[in-house]
């Protein structure tokens, strides 16, 4: 007997992200791997189709000669999502969106984040508010990494970021989503897309994200520092996924008490 066809999804949902159509809604770090051959499994696995690079740690063209990450994540298959991890200050953020436009022809599309301090990562909000500012005022595209206050995710998107990003938790932590009702409350007053970014350690963490509203989640660490990155990845891939069609398919309310399977109402005896 012949296998059944796997159910299709019976939606048309893409992620809509600066006019761009993307279908899937994981997007992936590239840090952190053993190597490049498993950093391209591990992102062929996850179903993305935005990756993003952080330009003060990889090379993507500035150093001639040493291994390249578009070699293996072409920018003809995945949109390269700069980003500017390790920048501690507005100026240091603005400066490297600057140098990743000119090493990828142009590209305007970044990711920005302004770090407060080395223990926490959490965002330094003043500085990112003014990094935000200035890089949209020069074109540029920005999805931008928050703390998970709704009144600074609103404010960043009415300033023009085409993406808001909450942190779950801090960068690498793994503890998931501390703060389910302040992104339900961002998701809630948000007209851009909302990502959740940092935080997410496995497959329910991101399954949650989704099922809160959520338009997608970024991750890097829970997928490279698992102990088998390719198989989680596939993993986080699913988990998107399902928590997606949760979320549009409506969950049950909940209830203090049971209520029957199989109603005994209409029962003969």
């Amino acid at each position: 007997m012949s296998a059944l066809p796997s159910p299709q999804p019976q939606h048309n949902d893409p992620l809509i992200i600066a006019g761009k159509v993307y279908h899937s809604r994981l997007l992936v770090g590239t840090g952190k791997y053993r190597d490049l051959e498993e950093t391209r499994r591990a992102v062929e696995a996850s179903g993305a189709e935005i990756v993003t690079v952080a330009i003060r740690r990889t090379n993507i063209g500035q150093n001639p000669g040493e291994p390249n990450l578009l070699d293996v994540l072409p920018p003809q298959r995945y949109t390269i999502l700069p980003n500017t991890a390790g920048c501690y200050t507005a100026e240091d953020a603005i400066r490297t969106c600057r140098l990743a436009r000119e090493l990828l022809d142009g590209h305007d599309l970044v990711k920005l984040e302004v770090l407060g301090d080395e223990k926490t990562l959490f965002p330094d909000i003043p500085a990112t508010l003014m990094a935000a500012e200035i890089l949209v005022k020069e074109g540029f595209k920005v999805m931008v990494y928050t703390s998970d206050d709704p009144l600074i995710a609103k404010r960043l998107e009415e300033m023009g970021c085409v993406a808001v990003m909450p942190l779950a938790a801090p960068i690498g932590s793994g503890l998931g989503i501390r703060n389910p009702y302040n992104i339900r409350l961002i998701v809630e007053n948000a007209k851009a897309p909302i990502l959740v970014d940092a935080g997410v350690g496995t497959a329910s963490d991101a399954a949650i994200a989704m099922e809160l509203g959520c338009d997608g989640v970024l991750m890097n660490t829970a997928i490279a520092a698992a102990k088998n990155p390719v198989l989680m990845a596939s993993a986080m891939n699913k988990a998107v996924q399902a928590g997606r069609e949760a979320y549009l398919a409506g969950r049950m309310p909940r209830k203090l008490y049971a209520s029957a399977s199989s109603p005994i109402d209409g029962t003969f005896f």
